[in-house]
């Protein structure tokens, strides 16, 4: 459909044969200048880095995207990208990298933005953008934004290049009215988001305005892998944030620490997933389980259950160190037994001794030691639980 409407369909198996594609489309076309709207497939692939190589220069419109490129950082959260940035940061950002006087007014600072970006828009002759959705009844694509800069990205530019993952694809149109509205609500609690854009091709004769050509890339990169195994469900995911902004781990650690382009719960399923798991092998431990990720989840993905089978997965493929299989197969032993579980408290009591007045060990003895080189444990103790619930029942 998208060929009827004028448009040409691209196939990227990799990462790799998607970058390829978009900067060949970029040369042929003689682009130097590219915008981009935030889409979180470009940064999965590494597209921005791909195209400065080749000569074409990339600019970030999104404004909290602009912000993170302007200050050679990442994004940090999949709707918002700065949520880790304060003014000051932001100030001096635009201070150093714009030339601008230095103030700590979001109004003046939107505004050095907005004209810089103006700018930008009126020499660019690239647009590059992702999908939110897109439709395969009618071969149209689907961008929710809350700036208008979604509609000068695939507007001004002679050539419009939308990456969109495979898992994106929607069969009717009908399908994509109920997904709006989750995602706005999901998302940030709109009803629906402030511009809400639909691409059906290229400009036609009679149209105002639009690109010459128009180019969906269809990104695999290991999704039909995951599809055919029992991760499938991960697909479902509509990028809404949801999940990161009930975590109590990822409002704790911050998007960065995950080191990854998905943060947050749905980045700890994943980024293992789409790379390989032992590239991200801490990623399914950082979480308590507690299932707020899963109760949030506007489309029911059950990511509490799929981290345990990450976890399972680990253990199977051997991924632990020899260490850490010790530890755990000495506490499956000890814990069988009343007698061992017992001895195996009174030793730690023993052996953890806290000689300060604080609640905390900072430094463990051998071969504890390497569990407190980057945080502290806490002092067992002085009496254990059951202890306590029978001198409770002797009181009674």
């Amino acid at each position: 459909q998208v060929e009827a409407n004028g448009g040409v369909v691209h196939y990227a198996p990799t990462a790799e044969d998607a970058c390829s594609i978009i900067s060949r489309i970029a040369l042929t076309q003689h682009c130097r200048l590219a915008v981009k709207t935030k889409s979180m497939a470009t940064e999965e692939i590494g597209l921005n880095e791909h195209l400065e190589k080749v000569g074409i220069r990339v600019v970030e419109t999104d404004l909290g995207e602009f912000i993170v490129q302007l200050d050679h950082d990442r994004p940090s959260h999949i709707v918002t990208p700065i949520i880790h940035k304060n003014r000051q940061t932001i100030a001096r950002a635009f201070a150093r990298e714009l030339g601008i006087e230095y103030t700590e007014d979001p109004h003046v600072l939107t505004g050095h933005a907005r004209r810089y970006l103006r700018d930008i828009f009126r020499r660019c002759d690239l647009g590059i953008t992702g999908a939110n959705f897109a439709v395969a009844e009618d071969g149209s694509i689907c961008l929710c934004t809350n700036e208008g800069n979604g509609r000068m990205t695939t507007t001004r530019p002679r050539v419009h290049v939308a990456l969109v993952g495979i898992e994106k694809l929607l069969p009717t149109k009908s399908d994509l009215s109920v997904f709006l509205k989750l995602l706005a609500k999901s998302s940030t609690g709109q009803p629906i988001t402030v511009y809400t854009s639909i691409i059906r091709g290229p400009r036609k004769p009679d149209d105002p305005d639009g690109p010459e050509q128009f180019h969906v890339v269809l990104l695999n990169n290991g999704r039909s892998r995951i599809l055919n195994g029992h991760y499938r469900s991960i697909l479902r995911c509509i990028r809404c944030g949801a999940c990161l902004n009930a975590c109590p781990v990822y409002r704790r650690i911050g998007g960065h620490s995950y080191g990854s382009v998905y943060p947050g719960p749905i980045g700890m399923v994943l980024s293992p997933l789409l790379a390989r798991l032992c590239d991200y092998f801490d990623l399914p431990q950082a979480t308590s389980l507690c299932g707020l990720c899963h109760e949030v989840c506007p489309v029911d993905i059950d990511l509490p259950q799929l981290l345990i089978r990450l976890r399972q997965n680990q253990v199977q493929n051997h991924l632990r160190n020899f260490s850490h299989r010790w530890i755990f197969r000495l506490a499956a032993v000890l814990c069988r037994s009343e007698i061992t579980y017992r001895l195996a408290q009174w030793l730690l009591r023993r052996f953890l001794t806290n000689n300060t007045e604080r609640d905390w060990i900072d430094k463990a003895p051998y071969p504890l030691n390497r569990l407190t080189r980057n945080q502290s444990l806490r002092s067992p103790a002085s009496k254990p639980f059951r202890q306590i619930w029978e001198e409770t029942l002797r009181h009674e």
